[in-house]
């Protein structure tokens, strides 16, 4: 597997291409219950194979690579990339999993995203495992799938680099109360502890969908909502949560800055930050974070790498 500190793309695979398009590489045809079962039986599906299926669950779309990462992470011992994906095959196979990749103008796209099927949710229901899923969830847009898998990659770069890393969830559910709007934190959270003391982090992913300068501005003002109006315990959360907006690159950071200033989206308790996909796979996330401050000189606001000792 290629490391993050071997990655010199210049572009994010999790950024939206022009005339984008979602496309099936699944598996067509009829698999029955009783052909999985004797998989099981004879052992060509095994506790390596439920791992997986409860990690495409958890993340709901994710790329074969981040699965190879979750897996080391959490010590299953899958030997290598190739390994895995000829697991990911199987799967495939018997519809346990299903598999889509992208493509556009600029040409197909270099990766596979995995995501449940119907036979995975039977599968998960016989171990008592919770599963949401629904069939309907495989027609989401591009931009939704990007969404998750950017936001896949920042909590796995969290995992992996931030020593005082404590726990994630995917898709932690937060409440606008003036707006009476339950909604959920795109990129995911993320809680962070050292000497019992802990902060979490509510990662947003924006992306250059179309006309994502409106969906922004509409998101963010369930986040204000929630900010404006906040007291401990809210949503689950002890103190404030610290609100990062993942972009797609170093000009849509300032893009969506612009957006939220024109449209007096301000936060009085709290230092908004901003980061991008490609600052996930620098060795250290302890400079991954940006925030805009108005410079007095210039009466012009400007782009500050903020550095977090905490996030070495």
């Amino acid at each position: 597997m290629v490391e993050d500190n071997q990655i010199k793309a210049e572009v994010s695979p999790f950024a939206i291409r022009k005339g984008e398009i979602k496309t099936f590489d699944g598996q067509d045809g009829y698999v029955s219950m009783n052909q999985i079962v004797h998989k099981i039986d004879i052992g060509h599906i095994t506790d390596i194979h439920f791992s997986i299926i409860e990690l495409v669950n958890e993340f709901e779309f994710i790329t074969s690579r981040q699965l190879f990462q979750m897996l080391t992470i959490k010590g299953v011992e899958i030997g290598s990339q190739d390994k895995l994906n000829n697991k990911l095959d199987s799967l495939v196979k018997s519809k346990i999993l299903t598999r889509y990749f992208f493509n556009s103008d600029e040409g197909k796209g270099i990766y596979r995203i995995y995501c449940l099927e119907k036979m995975g949710k039977y599968l998960l229901g016989t171990r008592e495992i919770e599963c949401k899923w629904q069939q309907s969830d495989n027609t989401k847009p591009v931009a939704m799938i990007k969404k998750r898998l950017a936001g896949n990659q920042v909590l796995i770069a969290y995992l992996q680099k931030v020593k005082v890393f404590d726990r994630y969830i995917v898709k932690p559910a937060l409440k606008a109360k003036t707006l009476a709007k339950v909604f959920k934190a795109s990129g995911g959270n993320v809680k962070l502890t050292k000497n019992n003391k802990s902060i979490n982090f509510l990662f947003e992913v924006i992306r250059r969908e179309d006309n994502w300068q409106n969906k922004l501005v509409e998101k963010m003002k369930f986040y204000k909502d929630f900010y404006d109006n906040f007291v401990p315990m809210d949503s689950g959360f002890e103190t404030l949560p610290q609100l990062i907006l993942v972009c797609e690159d170093e000009k849509h950071m300032a893009e969506t800055f612009k957006e939220l200033t024109i449209n007096k989206i301000e936060f009085s308790n709290m230092n908004l930050y901003y980061t991008t996909d490609l600052r996930q796979v620098n060795e250290s996330l302890e400079k991954s974070l940006t925030e805009f401050k108005l410079d007095k000189e210039t009466n012009k606001y400007k782009a500050n790498n903020v550095e977090i000792k905490l996030l070495g």
